[in-house]
């Protein structure tokens, strides 16, 4: 019987590292889960994972975590980051470190998480950088797969949205918040990965990933009014006002910065469209998460946290 691969999961408590490493031990595959805070990974240690402590900003702790490794997922980003943890040194610079490391270990198969607005010419700084790791992971003469999600509901939709809007009864936006956007699930995305580590041979080079379901961020807000029971209350701000705070805050925080601007784009700059998922579920052979069954679950999980303990 032929001995499962080693796997390195790099961003193992992330959203989709996460669910990852738990199909891959369910699976009996080994995991080697790096984190920055391994005290935050001990479910994944209950679990039968190895977690080692490590940093895309730290070369010796992606050598040392990639001794003995056949398979690297590389899911971790600094989208939010700043000071020592900005994107420049976590997207960048920490990436093509990670790459070296694969290589001078002698890893046999590279999985890249880029994203579905990667690109030469994004509007975003973030959307420019995935894209030059790409392309420095198809150079790096590594057997690799690069993944490219949409939105992850879990943060796009969740965190971003309806969670405020659970909390405070309102959601506040720059701009109409009118442009159809699609969102993937973060478990979605996780089966597609196992199958990128995996698999033999290598089922892809790069993918694009995305959900069933398109709607707005208003469209989001709404749904999560309806399924709570609560009346929609929304507060538009001028997308102006996005750009100008992004100017302000990002010597301070460009992570955030990073965000406002993101919020104060025309919709044409960066359209959010995706239209392969049926192909994708029928490829892999799974139903994809529904946009309205994501929320009704948040929306449960909220309700249920309201409830006094007896």
């Amino acid at each position: 019987m032929k001995t499962p691969p080693l796997v390195l999961v790099v961003g193992a408590t992330g959203a989709l590292g996460r669910p990852v490493v738990r199909r891959l031990l369910a699976a009996g595959v080994p995991v080697r889960a790096l984190c920055r805070h391994p005290a935050q990974a001990a479910d994944l240690v209950a679990l039968g994972a190895e977690v080692v402590a490590g940093d895309l900003i730290d070369a010796a702790s992606l050598q040392r975590a990639c001794v003995g490794v056949q398979s690297v997922l590389a899911c971790a980003h600094g989208l939010l980051g700043r000071g020592r943890w900005r994107s420049e040194a976590v997207d960048d610079t920490g990436h093509r470190a990670l790459i070296a490391a694969s290589q001078a270990a002698g890893v046999q198969r590279f999985v890249y998480v880029s994203a579905l607005l990667a690109g030469p010419d994004s509007p975003l700084d973030f959307g420019r950088t995935k894209h030059a790791i790409e392309q420095a992971v198809a150079a790096s003469g590594l057997p690799h797969a690069i993944l490219r999600p949409s939105a992850f509901m879990e943060h796009h939709v969740h965190r971003f949205n309806g969670e405020p809007f659970l909390k405070h009864g309102r959601a506040v936006f720059f701009g109409p918040a009118s442009k159809p956007r699609n969102f993937v699930a973060a478990d979605d995305v996780a089966r597609i990965a196992v199958h990128a580590l995996l698999d033999d041979p290598l089922p892809f080079e790069r993918l694009d990933i995305g959900g069933p379901d398109h709607a707005s961020n208003a469209e989001v807000a709404a749904l999560y009014a309806r399924l709570a029971g609560l009346p929609y209350k929304a507060t538009h701000l001028p997308a102006g006002l996005a750009r100008a705070l992004a100017r302000v805050v990002r010597p301070l925080h460009p992570g955030v910065a990073r965000i406002l601007g993101l919020m104060g784009l025309p919709d044409e700059a960066l359209p959010e469209h995706f239209d392969g998922a049926a192909a994708l579920a029928q490829r892999f052979g799974f139903r994809m998460t529904r946009l309205q069954a994501f929320v009704q679950a948040r929306v449960q999980a909220h309700v249920q946290a309201q409830v006094p303990a007896r």
